[in-house]
């Protein structure tokens, strides 16, 4: 069991009226966490399985009248896997209307498709919002020992952070469970809802990425490669983001009407996932993508690190026809902080082309030995 840094920021948000959602992939923690919440507040609870179709059933299509008898006197209201509910944003509303403060429900989602959308005009104003993410190295390594990251920073990035992952103790094990949640997790909800027939084309989309974390991504050069159109790859590049399988940065220019028309760099929020699509589980002494994966582990690590501690940022990428580049822009408080990730700190990092664009900058070369004060 690890401590999740949401917990204690969605406690501060219960019993204000509002409904709260918690986002994330499958597998992440979201039932543990929303579980642990409601047992500390020692109330009466009622939980609705969404998986199962006769709690489905129960939340679909319903007046207020009966929803109020099928909550009876329970003082927490838990709704798993809330995006199977055709109804949830109506169900939502009016539960949340009527009861106001006087109840509190809890709702989890692993589709922003289905639960955002559902929920997002009926809701306006009557939800908080948290995405739960893979464990994160705050939670990993509460005491924040780095002499210890630094010993198993290796395996984040060959089996990735989901909890189950992390909780096993041989790589045998570890394999195995990242596998089987790639395998029967990762296309539950895009195959189910989306409307897409077979997971054949993801596959290939996926691995496709997979091969070209770190580096810009042409859509139509990946169509081409998989033997689809562009429109496809783009509307299943977007699906597998809003499922919470990969993210895509956006290339920085100080024009911003400029920046749609560029090529963008895609990310998974897991390494142990992308290891499973591409099935190399190989240690870093024999990979030639070590500064990839490390690329890709700390840009994720800081996105997590922002999103737990309200760190409101626009993140981009850089990059110059000439082949300049800096890994990581973050635009905030007026300012712009760019990082280059290096796996071996004796590598310089190129910043002085950055810098002369942009004087008032702080830049900052990120190996495994500078984890703290960035994402620790």
């Amino acid at each position: 069991m690890y401590k999740r840094i949401l917990e204690d920021t969605i406690k501060k948000k219960l019993f204000k009226g509002k409904a709260v959602i918690i986002m994330g992939a499958r597998q992440t923690g979201k039932t543990t966490l929303s579980l642990e919440v409601i047992k500390s507040l020692k109330k009466k609870m009622r939980i609705f399985n969404c998986d199962n179709p006769t709690d489905r059933d129960l939340l679909s299509n319903r007046d207020l009248e009966f929803l109020k008898k099928l909550v009876n006197d329970a003082e927490v209201i838990f709704i798993d896997e809330g995006q199977k509910v055709e109804t949830l944003g109506q169900t939502l509303k009016l539960l949340v209307d009527y009861y106001k403060k006087e109840k509190q429900i809890i709702v989890t989602g692993s589709s922003s498709f289905n639960i955002l959308d559902k929920t997002e005009e009926p809701l306006t104003g009557r939800k908080f919002v948290f995405n739960l993410f893979p464990l994160s190295l705050e939670e990993i390594y509460e005491e924040k020992d780095l002499l210890k990251i630094l010993k198993e920073v290796e395996l984040n990035l060959i089996y990735g952070n989901y909890p189950e992952v992390v909780d096993k103790k041989s790589l045998e094990e570890k394999q195995e469970t990242i596998r089987e949640i790639s395998s029967s997790y990762l296309y539950k909800d895009i195959l189910e809802f989306q409307k897409i027939k077979s997971s054949a084309v993801l596959n290939d989309l996926l691995r496709a990425l997979a091969l070209q974390i770190g580096s810009e991504i042409s859509y139509r050069e990946i169509a081409s490669i998989i033997g689809v159109d562009k429109k496809t790859v783009e509307s299943y590049i977007d699906i597998l983001e809003k499922n919470f399988i990969i993210f895509r940065l956006h290339p920085y220019a100080s024009n911003k009407r400029k920046i749609i028309s560029k090529l963008k760099k895609v990310y998974f929020w897991d390494l142990g996932i992308r290891n499973a699509v591409i099935n190399n589980f190989n240690l870093l002494n024999s990979r030639n993508d070590v500064g990839a994966l490390w690329e890709n582990f700390a840009i994720v690590e800081r996105l997590k690190y922002q999103a737990y501690h309200n760190i409101y940022a626009n993140n981009y990428f850089w990059r110059t026809y000439g082949g300049a580049e800096v890994d990581l822009i973050e635009e905030r408080e007026g300012k712009l902080f760019a990082y280059e990730f290096k796996w071996n700190d004796r590598k310089k990092a190129r910043k002085s082309s950055f810098l002369a664009d942009h004087p008032n900058s702080l830049f900052n070369k990120i190996t495994p030995k500078d984890v703290k004060g960035f994402i620790l």
